[in-house]
């Protein structure tokens, strides 16, 4: 097992770390490998992301055909008015 040591963390860090250990019944060290653990794993198993969620929510669609005008203008630069 890996070993870690934590430095200058902050004394309010630590107490609310030891209040937070006493309510779940665990030393602190227990508590820091389940906030440690938990942590790493949420992260692993965050799902689809929001573009990944949006097209599995509209996949039954079947997408939507837009029609695109056709351009009779031949591009031109652009006209910059000078202001006085």
């Amino acid at each position: 097992m890996a070993a870690i040591s934590v430095r200058d963390l902050d004394e309010d860090v630590a107490a609310r770390l030891k209040v937070r250990a006493a309510l779940h019944g665990r030393s602190m060290e227990a508590e820091v490998r389940f906030i440690f653990t938990g942590a790493v794993l949420d992260t692993e198993d965050e799902g689809p992301n929001f573009a990944q969620a949006l097209r599995t929510r509209f996949a039954a669609v079947d997408g939507v055909e837009l029609l695109v005008p056709v351009r009779k203008d031949m591009p031109r630069a652009a006209t910059l008015l000078h202001l006085q």
